[in-house]
């Protein structure tokens, strides 16, 4: 069905509207994580390559499929063949599970938000115990921020057996975190593209403020200079090339359907090529700004540790061996401490348990991932600032703009196929449309706010849009260069732009992208395998940290169940068009 007018008032808002899909949180917390753990500037190197073989390519052909066939993710499969209706089935499903729990990110940035107004901050202390003789025994076992974000948050429960009851307040902000989403949607598609001007740009103004007082904190220099110093063996480590291309690879959103829903309302002369390669630099670009930001204040806070840690430690010796005050400081501490332990070998020997050994590369290597990184890390550094307020404030909006930006485009995605289908687009308005798949959403998202919810959430991090999205990709891939046929498609690129793809992009599509995507296929599957017991990491309370444990079998049912009702669209979607074409084909036949 074609569409009555484009979507996008100008080439640029279309751009703004890329921009605001891809660029989101995974930008802010995944690729530094990545970057600290696969050797800093050394991560770099993959990443590029991963970059021009694989993002680049799939993004264009993603774009080029969009605006040519002038459908969302399952009309414009089924125009390239009838058989391949499931390949945009599974887009729309892999889709709708990431905007299922996606957006509880949101609505812990609103609940961090409305505590960023208060004096102190709640997680800037540990809060007294019931009898108000001293700190929550949970909270002194870890710190404030983690007590804040595993206790006062979540309230999270200590394995996922104990489901516990829904958390009211983590209820209300996700009730509002998708009313947002809506407001932004509520038109149908046609009203995103007036809000994707904010949600791409307004990060950027706050990831520019983090910048230059990132800088300014004492300390940044030693996260700047741990970040930018390859280690350099880590190139021959694997999993780092792997890291590198699935961090390209889900960045950008591919195989969600979004990019294809976005471009099929451009319009048909749209220069998607140069799009393409513009959206992929940008959002790989702010990966490495949203780096520098992370690693100053990274930086910063391994240098306010490692500095408590010796004054702790100096604190500590002075008191015990009723030492000199200033007698003892950061430059001489080694020296005093061999000669405290030669001359007093007893007394120093009873204070060995207390003392720390404080190390400034060790506070570098402490890495968080995910929501850690955005929750944990970030509030504790900010706790430590001045006015910390206000950064509290402007880096919990910027969250809010980067998961909204990200929603807009999860849920453009399953709009567009069906406001394009004749059976619901034609009995119903898009705001009704826009409703119901809020709605279901929002409801299902209560799972999220549970005491355990926190587990299932990592459940569908992990799992609900990994293997799936790979066989989708590959399918795509495989289906434009060899179904629909390459030469065809250079083609319509020449209708649509004017100019046929170079050699560059066909041996891209039609040979390296394909060989990777099924080389990381096998790796996922090996992986899997040869860990045996999927675990997951649950929050000890009484140990203050988390600990390992094995998932139930319940758990490991719901992640097979997440992976084949995706993945088994594909197959299932070729077969019932074959069926249907061999019952219709025995009905011609018979009335012949």
């Amino acid at each position: 069905m074609e569409k009555s007018r484009p979507l996008w008032d100008n080439p640029l808002q279309f751009v703004f509207a890329c921009i605001s899909y891809a660029v989101g949180l995974g930008n802010v917390w995944r690729f530094p994580y990545l970057c600290q753990m696969y050797g800093g500037g050394g991560f770099l190197i993959p990443y590029l390559i991963m970059l021009i073989a694989e993002g680049m390519p799939l993004l264009y052909l993603e774009l080029a499929v969009g605006q040519r066939m002038r459908q969302g993710s399952i009309g414009a499969w089924k125009m390239i063949s009838p058989y391949l209706c499931g390949v945009g089935v599974a887009s729309v499903v892999v889709s709708f599970f990431l905007s299922m729990y996606y957006n509880v990110i949101n609505a812990w940035a609103f609940w961090y938000l409305f505590h960023s107004f208060q004096d102190p901050l709640p997680w800037a202390t540990c809060p007294l115990n019931s009898n108000r003789t001293g700190y929550e025994e949970e909270c002194e076992r870890t710190s404030s921020t983690q007590y804040f974000w595993y206790r006062q948050t979540l309230n999270i429960s200590p394995s996922l057996e104990a489901s516990g009851s829904v958390q009211w307040e983590q209820a209300l902000c996700l009730t509002l975190a998708w009313l947002v989403v809506y407001l932004c949607i509520l038109r149908g598609t046609a009203s995103t593209g007036k809000v994707v001007y904010v949600t791409a740009s307004l990060p950027y103004c706050v990831l520019i403020i983090y910048l230059i007082r990132g800088l300014t904190l004492h300390g940044a220099v030693n996260g700047l200079f741990y970040m930018f110093t390859p280690k350099l063996e880590q190139l021959s480590n694997p999993k780092a090339w792997i890291s590198a291309a699935t961090q390209i690879f889900f960045s950008l959103g591919l195989g969600f359907g979004s990019l294809i829903a976005f471009a099929s309302y451009n319009e048909p002369s749209n220069n998607c090529e140069r799009h393409a390669i513009i959206v992929s630099l940008i959002n790989s670009t702010t990966s490495i700004f949203a780096s520098i930001v992370t690693f100053s204040i990274y930086g910063f806070k391994a240098t306010f540790n490692y500095e408590s840690c010796i004054n702790k430690v100096i604190l500590l010796l002075l008191n015990a061996f009723d030492l000199e005050e200033g007698s003892l400081t950061a430059d001489n501490l080694s020296e005093k401490k061999d000669y405290l332990m030669a001359t007093y070998p007893q007394e120093y020997a009873q204070l060995v348990p207390q003392i720390k050994n404080c190390s400034l590369e060790a506070e570098l290597d402490t890495a968080v991932q995910g929501t850690g990184l955005a929750f944990i890390v970030y509030s504790e550094a900010i706790k430590n600032m001045e006015v910390p307020q206000l950064y509290s404030v402007l880096y919990f909006f910027m969250l809010l703009m980067l998961g909204i930006g990200s929603m807009l485009g999860n849920t453009a995605a399953i709009l567009t196929p069906l406001t394009d289908s004749r059976v619901i687009g034609a009995r119903f308005p898009k705001e009704v449309i826009s409703g119901v798949v809020c709605f279901i959403n929002c409801v299902i998202g209560l799972i999220f706010t549970m005491e355990a919810g926190n587990y299932w959430f990592d459940i569908f991090n992990d799992y609900a849009a990994t293997l799936s999205l790979l066989l989708i990709v590959l399918v795509e891939t495989i289906a434009v260069c060899y179904i629909y046929g390459i030469r065809r498609f250079e083609k319509d690129l020449y209708t649509m732009i004017g100019r046929k793809p170079n050699w560059y992009w066909k041996i891209m599509w039609a040979f390296v992208s394909p060989l990777l995507i099924i080389s990381l296929f096998i790796f996922y599957l090996t992986d899997y395998i040869l860990t045996g017991t999927l675990q997951y990491q649950a929050w000890d309370a009484t140990q203050g940290q988390l600990v390992t444990k094995d998932y139930p079998g319940y758990a490991l049912a719901v992640i097979g169940l997440l992976v084949a009702a995706s993945t088994m669209c594909i197959p299932l979607g070729a077969l019932m068009t074959f069926i249907r074409k061999r019952l219709k084909r025995e009905r011609v036949s018979t009335v012949a």
